[in-house]
């Protein structure tokens, strides 16, 4: 029996656990380490785990959900005979409630984590034609803007950038960065992931 306890994690801890495949085990109250020996006997004597393989004790974890104790045994070194897991699962459902870690978090908890990658904040609008060619009145309006649009910092970056250049263009440049004017490049357009369909009648 391992001296190491079995880990508590939560929910959100396993909805991030996208690229991990493991067993479900539910409703196991009592001590885990119990279970955790108790499970390694039955797969060691059902001939699922192999080569004297077993699951160590600090790789099982323990999560609650719906007032329901439940241990995660991953399949990260360990060797298993899955075809027959797969039928010891199905058959002792109604004993542990056996599920596969990819089928219970979408089912149960909504689905895997996505990392969600940060958007660029849109860049405020600022005509530079017909206004005061001023270029300390020209960043001041552009800051205005950026602060109105709650990108303080990027306000805050601009001034300075600006007051170190060394010329009037390279300022209204580095102005066009942070607000959209005439000076500001076109956004690149997304290339598309469709395949071009070839006309049939093309020969």
């Amino acid at each position: 029996m391992s001296d190491n306890p079995v880990k508590q994690i939560t929910t959100d801890d396993l909805r991030c656990l996208e690229d991990q495949k493991g067993l479900i085990l539910q409703g196991c109250g009592g001590p885990p380490q119990e279970w955790v020996d108790g499970i390694n006997d039955l797969l060691t004597e059902a001939g699922i785990l192999l080569n004297a393989s077993v699951f160590e004790t600090e790789s099982v974890s323990s999560f609650q959900h719906d007032g329901v104790t439940c241990l995660l045994f991953p399949f990260e070194g360990v060797e298993l005979d899955m075809g027959r897991l797969a039928m010891w699962r199905l058959q002792t459902h109604g004993q542990f409630g056996g599920t596969w870690l990819s089928d219970y978090v979408p089912n149960r908890l909504g689905g895997f984590a996505q990392e969600q990658v940060p958007r660029k904040p849109q860049k405020p609008q600022m005509e530079l034609l017909g206004q005061d060619g001023n270029i300390f009145g020209i960043m001041g309006r552009a800051s205005r803007l950026l602060k109105r649009a709650g990108q303080h910092e990027q306000a805050d970056e601009m001034i300075s950038r600006v007051t170190a250049c060394g010329s009037y263009d390279e300022a209204l440049n580095i102005i066009s960065e942070y607000v959209e004017t005439e000076l500001s490049p076109p956004a690149t357009p997304q290339k598309s992931n469709k395949k071009k369909v070839r006309n049939t009648h093309e020969r």
